[in-house]
């Protein structure tokens, strides 16, 4: 269920255990039921409404908040999650504290770095963009210092490893003088930080911009909105 995109692997548990999916058109409830690979799985209407009650949230991280689990002496970015920092507050449904349970950012942005984060209740999207088989794009300004020669940019752009693995193929290019472009489809901690020292570079600032076809646009720094019904990554 979760290779097809109907659900994570999380959901697909508790759908099963409450006979919301249906195989083949024969209702399953039991853990562990062997099927055809070939067969039709479907969500009962109950588990469709269930998901379609979870909500995703855009927000402006600011520097000092870390996107997950919080460090002594800062804030996780879900703490600006609130009535009072609502961007979309007059066109969007009304913020509720429900919105929080279970709310997980589906990403890393470090305690250094501003821009786009993206935190969910859905585990589809989730894995959609944080899987080890996704193929969203994520794009990054990056201020630098130092110098770099055409080499040094080609290794950015493909031949460097981290933590003894080969990085993905990146695309990484020069916008003015002093700042690069980077559009990623991995998340590694860190990532883009190390590349640079790699070549010997120092990133002085770091802002994600776009997450697959999501821009962070003009969402103000510190603000959130809903993920709307007509918009997908």
């Amino acid at each position: 269920m979760s290779e097809r995109g109907l659900c994570s692997r999380r959901e697909a548990d508790g759908f099963i255990e409450r006979g919301w999916v249906l195989v083949d058109g024969q209702r399953v409830s039991e853990l562990g039921t062997r099927i055809d690979p070939n067969a039709e799985i479907t969500l009962a209407p109950q588990a469709r409404r269930r998901q379609s009650e979870r909500v995703t949230i855009l927000l402006h991280k600011p520097v000092g908040y870390v996107s997950g689990q919080p460090e002594p002496g800062y804030e996780p970015a879900v703490s600006l999650i609130g009535a009072g920092n609502q961007f979309d507050r007059d066109t969007a449904q009304t913020f509720d504290f429900s919105h929080l349970k279970g709310l997980a950012p589906a990403g890393r942005l470090d305690i250094d770095s501003t821009g786009l984060l993206v935190l969910t209740q859905d585990g589809r999207i989730a894995r959609q963009l944080i899987g080890d088989d996704s193929e969203v794009d994520k794009e990054y300004l990056v201020r630098v210092e130092g110098s770099l020669d055409e080499h040094g940019l080609a290794l950015l752009n493909h031949g460097l490893e981290l933590d003894g693995r080969k990085l993905r193929r990146a695309k990484v290019e020069w916008i003015n003088e002093d700042q690069l472009r980077f559009v990623l489809r991995e998340g590694r901690k860190r990532q883009i930080r190390r590349m640079c020292e790699l070549v010997g570079l120092k990133v002085v600032g770091l802002k994600r911009i776009r997450i697959g076809r999501i821009r962070l646009g003009d969402l103000p720094l510190g603000q959130w909105r809903f993920l709307r019904e007509d918009e997908g990554f």
